[in-house]
């Protein structure tokens, strides 16, 4: 199948393995990686990036292989996630990045059709969200309210 905004049809890229084997050489317990999800999100780190630093820094594979949750569901518990899902924020704040380019370079083309993809993907993920309760029914993108959360 071809990507989103794209004709192309590659997915040549680094998988996980299939089968999920608990490895023996990781240090630490699961309740000490526990705690290191928990500092580094009070350190303001979006749970991808806590997954990067305990894969590259600490040596963690996978903390859902390890402790049988995912990083969010272990924000949830303690209420530390964002209300807001963290690739539908990134979107947000691509669309609002490229709508400050346009203001100064309103004949940049190129752009405004990044524009109108990325909106394409904002409001294909917001229906998802709704689909699966993530974000309520009455939720809408309102871009001049998330200017200000993006910057």
């Amino acid at each position: 199948m071809a990507r989103m905004h794209s004709r192309d049809k590659g997915k040549s890229r680094s998988k996980k393995p299939t089968e999920k084997i608990k490895v023996k050489w990781i240090r630490y317990k699961p309740k000490e990686i526990e705690l290191m999800v928990l500092k580094l999100a009070k350190q303001d780190h979006k749970p991808s990036e806590i997954g990067l630093i305990l894969r590259d820094s600490y040596g963690i594979p996978s903390v859902k292989d390890v402790l049988g949750k995912s990083i969010l569901a272990i924000l949830k518990e303690h209420k530390l996630a964002g209300e807001l899902p963290e690739d539908l924020l990134s979107l947000i704040k691509k669309s609002v990045s490229v709508k400050k380019h346009l203001e100064e370079n309103h004949k940049d083309k190129t752009a405004s059709r990044g524009l109108r993809l990325t909106q394409s993907k904002i409001n294909r993920l917001v229906k998802y969200y709704k689909k699966t309760k993530v974000l309520p029914q009455d939720w809408k993108y309102d871009e001049g309210k998330f200017k200000l959360l993006a910057e």
